[in-house]
């Protein structure tokens, strides 16, 4: 595959006022090692040749030779001869990026120990009720043999009823049940993916899924979210470089950063994918949580882009216990979607199928219910954070479950382990990077705990984050070392 690379039309924009800092290249490198640091330039990224960069910048070619040397001294830029200048990570040449799952926490505990790695929900009201109501149409199904590898054909007509009403014209047999939406994405990559197919996943994004698709063989490729979410340029470009056979996307209330993809960017990016043959695959498990339901949601990213995968699941909407997830496809790609599925199961728990049939019905009084509990405990967050941490940075999500908190320093994995010496476990930034980095920020669950517990939280953030900048190593006479 031919190296990605980034013009100097494109990266100029991002340095900011980097020559701003006297002497000039310490400012660009500086520029350039948070932009790599903080995953907005991809590992492996082919940067601009120095004679480019200078006529673009305005600047004397020693500068950008300087710059570019300095990078290479501290593991950030590796150059050989016919490949030019590409970005690196300190300590890791090869750009790698260790297996990192997220595991959540079976059993709540006791506040000795605060577990904010898990952004999900307990079961809300009427759910007995609803494994109640459940039971009493068990019998109806027990004369059968139990496997429905496509799923009760009520869920999936519910399904497809609600995928219409949000502009995507769905019938039941292009629905498939599964058992959770992750589930679904297994499916998915085998059914589609070969070993060594390329696919584009947004860094930062759902751990979970970046291990799944490596474990199908993928090669994973990032496409970084800028601070105001999705850059379509970047997007465009980077479909064109690395051709990938599928794309991963979170549009609705992304998965760390809480942002929403509007209908245009939606249409747009649909273009950019039809443009290089690349089949969306379209995790819409947060779709539901908007923290405001004056806003008008988007159409799914399907109606822009007819070759898309689309999935969701129970688990934030409802209850992580429900192993419930849906995948909705194009029916020319259902055969190999169903071939695929009955190498791994032969179908969802039957009741809990029922279940699910029986909440849906239910759906705008729990997500009324979800949303008063989310926006309590976002804004005690909020207000915890600006009070004890005021120099972290964050944008306050229009939906979702957790705030991505940008550090004023790269110490996301000593914070991590500072804070679990003080009960709180964390997921350092790194575990959302697709290519490396990110190691200035941190997700941070407003799910999961009462307000009260998620205040302690932020005061034993608070110790912590003083016990990593006391601890982070520095070079002799010089600034602190970003990894």
């Amino acid at each position: 595959m031919p190296a990605r690379t980034i013009s100097a039309t494109r990266l100029v924009p991002m340095l900011g006022a980097a020559l701003d800092t006297a002497p000039a290249y310490r400012g660009l490198a500086d520029a350039v090692r948070l932009l790599v640091a903080d995953g907005r330039i991809p590992v492996g990224t082919r940067l601009p040749s120095e004679r480019d960069l200078t006529a673009t910048l305005g600047v004397s070619r020693t500068t950008v030779t300087r710059a570019y040397a300095e990078l290479r001294d501290r593991g950030y830029l590796t150059s050989r001869q016919g490949s030019g200048s590409v970005v690196a990570l300190p300590g890791d040449p090869a750009g790698r990026r260790q297996a990192s799952a997220l595991h959540p926490t079976a059993e709540p505990g006791d506040g000795a120990v605060i577990d904010l790695t898990c952004a999900s929900m307990s079961a809300p009201a009427g759910t007995v009720a609803a494994y109640e109501r459940a039971v009493a149409e068990l019998p109806r199904y027990l004369a059968g043999t139990g496997y429905h590898p496509l799923g009760l054909m009520a869920l999936r007509e519910a399904l497809a009823q609600r995928f219409t009403e949000r502009g995507l014209a769905t019938t039941p047999d292009q629905v498939m049940v599964t058992s959770g939406a992750l589930a679904g994405l297994a499916v998915t990559a085998r059914a589609l993916l070969s070993p060594g197919d390329r696919v584009l996943l947004e860094s930062p994004t759902y751990p979970n899924a970046i291990e799944t698709l490596r474990r199908s063989g993928a090669r994973a490729v990032g496409l970084p979210l800028d601070r105001g979410g999705w850059d379509l340029g970047a997007a465009d470009a980077a479909l064109r470089q690395t051709a990938p056979r599928a794309a991963y996307l979170i549009p609705d209330f992304h998965n760390p950063t809480g942002a929403l993809m509007p209908d245009a960017q939606r249409a747009e990016l649909g273009a950019a994918l039809a443009g290089t043959h690349t089949v969306g695959v379209v995790d819409e498990t947060l779709v539901d949580l908007a923290h405001d339901p004056a806003i008008a949601m988007p159409r799914p990213l399907a109606a822009h882009h007819p070759r898309t995968v689309t999935l969701g699941g129970a688990s934030k909407t409802f209850w992580g216990g429900l192993r419930v997830g849906w995948i909705r496809a194009p029916r020319e790609l259902m055969p190999a979607l169903v071939g695929a599925r009955l190498t791994l199961d032969l179908g969802a728990p039957v009741l809990e199928q029922l279940v699910l049939t029986d909440l849906l019905a239910h759906r705008e009084e729990v997500v009324a219910d979800r949303r008063t509990a989310i926006v309590s405990t976002r804004d005690a967050l909020i207000a915890a954070l600006r009070d004890r941490l005021p120099q972290w940075r964050f944008r306050v999500p229009e939906g979702g479950l957790c705030l991505w908190v940008e550090l004023p320093d790269a110490l996301s994995t000593p914070l991590c382990a500072a804070a679990d010496q003080r009960g709180v476990v964390l997921a350092p930034g790194s575990q959302f990077a697709v290519e490396g980095g990110m190691e200035r920020y941190l997700r941070l669950p407003f799910t999961g705990h009462p307000p009260e517990v998620v205040e302690d939280a932020v005061e034993r953030l608070a110790l912590a984050w003083g016990d990593a900048q006391s601890a982070r190593p520095t070079r002799h006479g010089g600034s602190p070392l970003v990894a």
